[in-house]
Formats: structure tokens, sequence, C-alpha cells
């Protein structure tokens, strides 16, 4: 069970690292033409997202990999599941329900790891 988690750890902070660094670094027309909900949050709501994702998936595998404050892991996915909670409403009100599939997996994945850390093999 402990490989298994620590395989979506590294899976799920790769997704989150790509998605955030992808955020913060894009011009915002960029982003607005490949992804349609940025022109509802504005610049600084995708940069803020950005930056959470991208500290989502820093808490992911530092606290366990250096042993200091483990119980980060968790809460990051807590964090992780929380942005996808917000992402599916956020595609919900917009209609855009095909996209809502792949935040559904991301948030049981962070949920997996919720349980996993916290319950099953704590760190």
């Amino acid at each position: 069970m402990n490989i298994v988690l620590w395989v979506v750890q590294i899976l799920l902070a790769l997704v989150f690292a790509m998605a955030g660094i992808m955020k913060v670094s894009q011009p915002f027309e960029k982003l607005a033409q490949n992804m349609k909900w940025v022109k509802n949050v504005g610049l600084r709501g995708v940069r803020l997202i950005g930056i959470l994702e991208i500290l989502g998936a820093i808490g992911l595998i530092l606290p366990a990999v250096t042993g200091i404050l483990p119980w980060l892991t968790p809460v990051a996915a807590i964090g992780l599941a929380l942005t996808m909670i917000g992402a599916m409403i956020t595609h919900g009100r917009r209609g855009e329900f095909p996209n809502m599939g792949f935040n559904l997996v991301l948030l049981l994945l962070a949920v997996f790891i919720i349980y996993g850390r916290f319950v099953a093999v704590p760190l």
C-alpha cells in the first residue's frame, strides 16, 4: 500500500506541478485560448490557482521525503481535492461537463492519498 501511495503521490504531484507552472508562466491570452474558464477568473485568479497547485505538488512529496512535518502531505492532498471540487463547480456552471471527468479522477486520487496517509499508512 505504501508503494501505491508513493506512486499516486508522485503522479499527482507531476500533474499539478505541470498545470500550475503553465498557469503562472503562460500569457493570459494563450491560457484564454486553451481554457475558456480563465476569462471568468481573471489573471490574478489564474496565477493564484497556479501557485496553489505548485505548492500542493510540493506538499505531496517534500514533507514525506524529508520527514519534516509529514502530516503536511495529506493536508496538501486536502488542498488539491478542494481545488478539484472548485474546478468541477466552475466547469459545471459553464456547462463544460466533459472537463469534469478529469477533475473527478484527480479528486479521487487526492482522496486516496488523504485516506492512505491519514489512516492506512500514516507517515
